[in-house]
């Protein structure tokens, strides 16, 4: 996890969006450990409460599992449901302004798939030499 924080979001909640980041980009997949509160808050100089706070919002939200003593787990399904719940998002809040921005410049489908396939090939950005 980055150790810098945003000013404009509350730390517990950047620390949530860190944990939900880790999963969507299978680092902890289904059944792994989250670091424990403790290291945490003592690792990022935390307040303990702050961490749990964070935690619990996943909790909450049934990405994670508390196992009394042990720990608190990655739930099975996380990540896809995280991946539903993005994709969802990205549709419902990004798309409409992307869209909005592909009609405005005037780019067609075909503009679009050109450039991400010179963006995409092998070599791209390499001088010949």
């Amino acid at each position: 996890m980055d150790p810098k924080w945003n000013n404009d979001l509350p730390i517990y909640r950047q620390l949530r969006d860190r944990v939900v980041a880790m999963i969507l980009e299978e680092v902890l997949v289904d059944g792994d450990a989250l670091p424990s509160v403790r290291n945490v808050a003592a690792e990022y100089r935390l307040n303990p409460l702050t961490v749990l706070k964070g935690y619990q919002e996943l909790v909450d939200e049934g990405l994670v599992e508390k196992k009394r003593g042990r720990g608190m787990f990655v739930t099975a399904g996380a990540r896809r449901q995280l991946m539903k719940d993005e994709r969802q998002r990205f549709l419902d809040e990004e798309w409409p302004k992307i869209a909005a921005t592909i009609s405005r410049l005037g780019l067609d489908i075909d503009d679009l798939r050109r450039h991400s396939d010179n963006q995409q090939a092998p070599g791209k950005g390499e001088k010949d030499e």
